[in-house]
């Protein structure tokens, strides 16, 4: 029978084959430590209209009441980053601010909505891994989750040592900033545990400064509600008129934070084609996106993550970019 330090390098083996970043694995447990800041961020109302964030709070800090008798909760990355994107590209300069068609106003898109939508990708890699952990250690109870029921992804991928809360709330690793997916397996396998690293944003602060709305109003802390992605994504109603100027021409979701982290001059570009930019969405031009038709839109995005807000809501994003 295979002790748990060959269990861990098998399943870590096998996590790469399958194409993650980086696979790192911490203990089972209630999330103390959390707890208190996730309650004080519900009660400020920084959720905004995402009410589901309130729901299950006890199953969100404890992985127990997902899977009976957890023991492992298994974190990977997902490499979502595009070839071809410099820090050239993204710089803005008086001479090519009104041009039509520039990178400094064409409408914009989160680089993780630029192919099919991520929940498809990984869902179908984590049951393959699971299947595979099954079919070598023997009948093993779990779970997988990608961003799509109440787990603390970003603690869980802190406390497997993939990476720290970068003071604009994501995950940074120190090798691959954080152009990436977290997704998880919680199994009742007792596994070797990683542990968590440094935290190493120092006194850097350029993406609480870039930050178009103040929604990062200081370290380590994001305002939701305030949010552009939330805006253009999750919010169902009118975005409030006093942020259509803020938004840069995100009609959905909102890189800034991450564009501008220093760290994320180590990104390399993946190597998922289900992620490569698909139906030409990135040489369309401002009028393209305005004289869509709902048809051209099912069409183009049927497996993409623009589908959340969909046709109406991507249209109102537009509108309200435009507006000053």
């Amino acid at each position: 029978m295979l002790i748990k330090s060959q269990y861990t390098r098998l399943i870590k083996a096998e996590a790469s084959r399958l194409g993650f970043l980086s696979c790192g694995i911490s203990k089972a447990g209630f999330l103390e430590e959390e707890t208190q800041l996730l309650e004080q961020w519900l009660n400020s109302g920084m959720h905004g209209k995402m009410s589901y964030m309130e729901n299950h709070f006890d199953k969100r800090l404890d992985p127990t009441k997902l899977v009976p008798g957890a023991k492992s909760v298994i974190s990977l990355l997902l490499n979502y980053y595009p070839a071809g994107i410099t820090d050239k590209e993204d710089e803005i300069t008086d001479e090519t601010d009104k041009t039509e068609g520039t990178e400094s106003n064409r409408f914009k898109i989160s680089k993780y909505a630029y192919g099919k939508d991520y929940h498809f990708v990984i869902k179908e890699k984590l049951k393959e891994f699971y299947q595979y952990i099954s079919d070598e250690i023997g009948e093993v109870n779990g779970r997988v989750f990608v961003d799509s029921a109440p787990v603390m992804d970003k603690a869980w991928a802190k406390k497997s040592g993939l990476g720290w809360i970068g003071k604009n709330t994501n995950i940074i690793s120190p090798k691959e900033g954080s152009f990436f997916f977290i997704a998880e397996l919680i199994v009742d396998l007792e596994l070797e545990y990683d542990h968590s690293i440094k935290d190493y944003c120092g006194s850097c602060t350029r993406c609480i400064d870039a930050c178009p709305t103040d929604a990062l109003f200081e370290p380590y802390k994001i305002d939701g509600s305030k949010c552009i992605s939330y805006f253009t994504i999750e919010l169902k109603e009118n975005i409030p008129v006093e942020y259509h100027s803020k938004l840069g021409n995100w009609i959905f979701g909102c890189d800034v934070c991450q564009d501008v982290c220093p760290w994320n001059r180590f990104s390399k570009p993946h190597h998922e084609a289900e992620f490569n930019p698909k139906n030409g969405i990135l040489g369309m031009s401002n009028r393209d996106w305005e004289e869509m038709t709902e048809e051209v839109f099912i069409k183009m995005f049927k497996d993409s993550p623009l589908k959340r807000p969909g046709f109406e809501g991507i249209k109102r994003n537009i509108r309200a970019s435009l507006k000053d």
